[in-house]
């Protein structure tokens, strides 16, 4: 220890535990989810748009039913769970990575609470709005699960600055 001018060496502060909020600023996690939010819609509509029969294209519209046939034809088929499930991975990611750099420390941190608070709006949505159609379980489990890591995946690429 260094003496301090008295002669006297200096004490350092206690050791004390962080706080878990230590350090959280809540502009960037709120820019992150909103992010995470409109990108998911963005690209949703675009991979709907491929569930879409050609007359969409040829006629300059659908007819309502035509497009619930659509919605109803990807959210039954496993390869359209899994695709929307990718698109909202690599949109929390995308929002994680947003929130990190916004923040100017603990990024992973960041990252991780844009996947958390995206997964509590979505279901606040989908409590409100109501589920259209019963999704399978491993659907399901992929999108409770998924959103707290890749939001942190999202933020340790942020902090690499890749």
């Amino acid at each position: 220890m260094d003496p301090d001018r008295t002669g006297r060496e200096s004490i350092p502060p206690p050791i004390g535990p962080r706080g878990f909020f230590t350090g959280v600023e809540i502009r960037p996690i709120v820019a992150g989810v909103v992010v995470d939010i409109i990108a998911t819609i963005i690209f949703d509509f675009l991979y709907l748009l491929t569930y879409l029969p050609g007359e969409f294209f040829e006629g300059g519209g659908a007819s309502e039913e035509v497009v619930e046939k659509a919605v109803k034809e990807m959210m039954t088929s496993p390869d359209g769970l899994f695709s929307l499930a990718i698109i909202g991975a690599i949109c929390t990611a995308l929002g994680g990575y947003i929130a990190a750099r916004m923040a100017r420390g603990e990024k992973i941190k960041h990252g991780a609470l844009v996947g958390f608070a995206s997964l509590i709006t979505g279901l606040l949505i989908t409590a409100i709005v109501g589920e259209g159609n019963p999704v399978p379980d491993w659907y399901r489990a992929l999108i409770y699960l998924l959103p707290v890591p890749v939001g942190a995946l999202g933020g340790f690429f942020a902090e690499k600055k890749w």
